[in-house]
């Protein structure tokens, strides 16, 4: 039979792949939603899902007009993307069913749907770590600038070809390039906008603000840990060869794998830290175990990717009670679990990729890190001089709902 006859078939089965991974990824938004909502106080909660969906469009529109191309289009080995607009035109017919080593095997549109979903991903790490106090339009004007500049200049770096991917940096799917700075981008914003009002106190005093609904963060967590299939199962970008099946089965496993391991490690640290058995620890736990096995969920054994997950579960809760410690209010522990086990993540890549170097991973996890949280500090100043970050005192107690959106997610419970 003539090989030529299968391409069409491979080229469907691997953009239908493809395709639903990227919306495995988009139902993340939904997680992070629920999650959020359930992690914060019932007075913010319309205004924490009202973030969460306009983040998802915005990061669509941004990436379809600048994103995509700046992270795909820019010279290889370079520093200084190229600027341009919109996506290109899709793989012409003929030079798909020509075959060669340079015939593309997916579509390119379902290669701008699946970045877009990481784009989203990478933002949405951010609205948690802002919320209960950061005024609705400042965190959109910031959603415009990091979902289409900010996040595809540094993915130019490693997944366009740029001189991390150069150096040999390695992220498979994104502890880094899509986690990390995530995080990064929310430390900045942390920083400029402060603690909520009675969080901590006199002489090192931490009060801790319990989330309104720990049913739907526990949904939220599920739902991110089901989209987290297509996150890494997706980065293999094909399967419809053998090697390729394999792999992906392989990458499902060590993310499932890597889940369970944070999950258990930061309920058991958790029970001797504190002697409860804390929901939110477990919750996030899971979700560093996610984080951490992002960088590299292939080449690990199945009980590797628990162990690596394991110490991301470990790292997160230290990580949430330090930030509590240095006063830095993170409502829902996102720049603990993006980005702490994010650069674990990160530096656990050479333990089991013979390819990968400490210095490379090093050096891609500084850069990175250092890109986004300069480029966001300088952004969210600009809105705080503009507009504003933070809603006023009284608004705060009163609620953000009310004030940014106008109604309630609760108003039988929250109004008498």
């Amino acid at each position: 039979m003539d090989s030529t006859a299968l391409i069409p078939v491979q080229y469907g089965l691997d953009t239908f792949y493809f395709v639903i991974c990227g919306a495995l990824v988009m139902w993340m938004a939904a997680g992070f939603a629920m999650l959020e909502a359930g992690l914060v106080r019932a007075k913010n909660t319309a205004e924490i899902l009202t973030k969460n969906i306009v983040l998802y469009a915005l990061a669509s529109i941004m990436y379809l007009l600048v994103g995509y191309y700046i992270m795909y289009s820019s010279p290889e080995g370079g520093i200084f993307p190229s600027l341009g607009f919109l996506i290109g035109d899709e793989h012409a017919v003929d030079l798909v069913a020509g075959g060669g080593e340079d015939a593309p095997y997916y579509s390119a549109r379902a290669d701008f749907f699946f970045q877009i979903v990481f784009a989203a991903t990478c933002m949405s790490v951010v609205s948690g770590a802002v919320a209960e106090r950061m005024k609705l339009w400042a965190f959109i004007a910031f959603a415009v600038v990091m979902t289409g500049f900010i996040y595809p200049i540094q993915g130019f770096w490693k997944w366009g070809g740029g001189f991390l991917d150069a150096a040999g940096f390695l992220d498979f799917a994104g502890s880094g390039v899509v986690h990390m700075a995530g995080a990064a981008a929310a430390l900045a914003g942390v920083l400029l906008l402060g603690a909520r009002k009675g969080k901590y106190g006199p002489n090192g005093q931490i009060n801790a603000i319990p989330g309104a609904n720990m049913p739907l963060a526990t949904l939220g967590a599920f739902i991110l840990w089901m989209g987290w299939f297509g996150f890494n199962g997706g980065s293999q970008l094909k399967m419809s060869t053998i090697e390729d099946a394999n792999a992906v089965a392989q990458v499902f496993v060590n993310t499932n794998m890597g889940a369970a391991g944070g999950l258990i490690a930061a309920l058991i640290t958790a029970r001797l830290l504190f002697g409860k058995s804390d929901l939110t620890m477990v919750l996030n736990g899971a979700l560093a175990g996610l984080v951490a096995i992002t960088a590299e969920p292939l080449t690990p054994s199945a009980l590797q990717a628990t162990l690596i997950g394991g110490v991301g579960g470990v790292l997160v809760v230290f990580s949430i009670l330090g930030l509590d410690k240095l006063k830095l209010d993170d409502p829902v522990g996102a720049i603990s679990v993006h980005g702490v086990a994010g650069m674990w993540g990160l530096l656990a890549v050479p333990l089991t990729n013979a390819d990968a170097s400490f210095g490379a991973q090093l050096l891609g996890l500084v850069s990175i890190f250092l890109w986004v949280f300069i480029a966001s500090l300088i952004v969210w100043g600009i809105i705080k001089a503009v507009m504003g970050l933070r809603v006023s005192e009284e608004e705060e107690y009163e609620g953000v709902d009310v004030v940014e959106c106008g109604l309630e997610a609760y108003p039988e419970f929250t109004r008498q």
